[in-house]
Formats: structure tokens, C-alpha cells, sequence
């Protein structure tokens, strides 16, 4: 008797335990449940970084027709410099970077490098294809996209807050920057929290 009501105790408990977890379930990236977290940057923070941003380079440098190459009529070629992360969080940059690249891509008026890039080849393989093809060296970059991410923390009693600075520089060979943009993103919260 003791051995059947042990096993209907630990059969009891695994149904509770089982019925108070949230079942994993997928949502829309864009949508309005994704977790929320005052705490650390987010991957919507990045997509509404990356959204303003591109946004406000097709407004004022790619639709005015201010973007030129060097070699037309081919679109003008973009490479990515440097992308401070000056955030306490290990931050893969691409997360923002990535976006944009695909986005001006879209636009048909720009190509971006993969071979040409600060801190190495994003494709190494077509890299070192390139230099033993004997075939002369790919045309330079007409602009190259820096920026910088940071973030400010500050709290009061339970409640935190993060604001998060995103800065982009789009600047030709020469350094001159054409078109800088910043898009700041703040968060409230006392713990994890589900809506955009």
C-alpha cells in the first residue's frame, strides 16, 4: 500500500509540475509577444534600430541620388568598417548590420563587400579566391559604414531602465561623412515582460 500511494504522489506531482510550465511555442518576429527585458538589448531593439536607420539612409542619401560609384553603372559598393560594442553585453553586431546590408541590397543602388572589411573577410573563402585568381584586385569600397552602440543604465527602487544608442556613419574614402544617424531605444521594466 505504502509503494502504490508513493507512486500516486510523485505520478500527482509530475501532472502539477507538468501543468505549470509554458509550453514552447513560436511567434512572429515582428509581432507584439516577443519578451521584453529592461535588462539586456533584445533582438527587436535591434530590428527597430535597424528599421530607422535604413530608413533614414534610403530617404536622405539613396533616393535623392546622393550615393554614387566609382564605377557605374555598377551600384556603389558599401563595406562595413568598425562596429564599437560599448555595451556591457557580449553583442554580435551583425544583429544590426546584417539587417541594413540586406535592406540596401533590396534597393538594387547598393552591393556590399564580403571580402573587404574591418577586422577581416566576412568570407574568407572568397577572399583568398580572389587573390590567387591572379586577376586584378577588386574595385575599392565607394563608402564604408561605421557606428557604435551604447547603453545607459539607471534604476529607482524596482524599476530599471536601459537606454540603448545606436550610431551609424556612412562615410566615403576620403572620410568625409555623408549621412550619420542615431536612433535611441528605452526600456522600463521590473522584470521580463512579454509585448513590444
Amino acid at each position: 500500500m505504502k509503494n502504490t500511494s508513493f507512486q500516486l504522489l510523485i505520478s500527482v506531482c509530475g501532472l502539477l509540475l507538468a501543468g505549470c510550465g509554458t509550453p514552447t511555442t513560436y511567434v512572429d518576429p515582428a509581432g507584439s509577444r516577443l519578451v521584453v527585458n529592461a535588462g539586456q538589448i533584445n533582438i527587436q531593439d535591434f530590428q527597430q534600430a535597424a528599421d530607422a536607420m535604413v530608413n533614414s539612409l534610403i530617404d536622405q542619401v539613396i533616393n535623392p541620388g546622393r550615393l554614387r560609384s566609382a564605377s557605374p553603372p555598377e551600384p556603389a559598393l558599401l563595406a562595413i568598417s568598425r562596429i564599437i560594442n560599448n555595451t556591457s553585453q557580449q553583442l554580435d553586431t551583425d544583429l544590426l548590420v546584417k539587417k541594413i546590408r540586406i535592406a540596401l541590397m533590396r534597393t538594387g543602388k547598393v552591393q556590399t563587400s564580403t571580402t573587404i572589411n574591418y577586422g577581416g573577410p566576412e568570407d574568407p573563402l572568397a577572399a583568398d579566391l580572389q587573390r590567387n585568381s591572379g586577376a586584378p584586385a577588386s574595385r575599392n569600397p565607394d563608402y564604408t559604414l561605421s557606428g557604435k552602440i551604447i547603453e545607459d543604465r539607471s534604476g529607482v527602487g524596482g524599476l530599471k531602465q536601459l537606454a540603448c544608442v545606436f550610431q551609424l556613419s556612412l562615410s566615403s574614402p576620403d572620410g568625409i561623412a555623408v549621412w550619420e544617424e542615431e536612433k535611441t531605444i528605452i526600456k522600463q521594466g521590473s522584470r521580463s515582460t512579454v509585448g513590444f
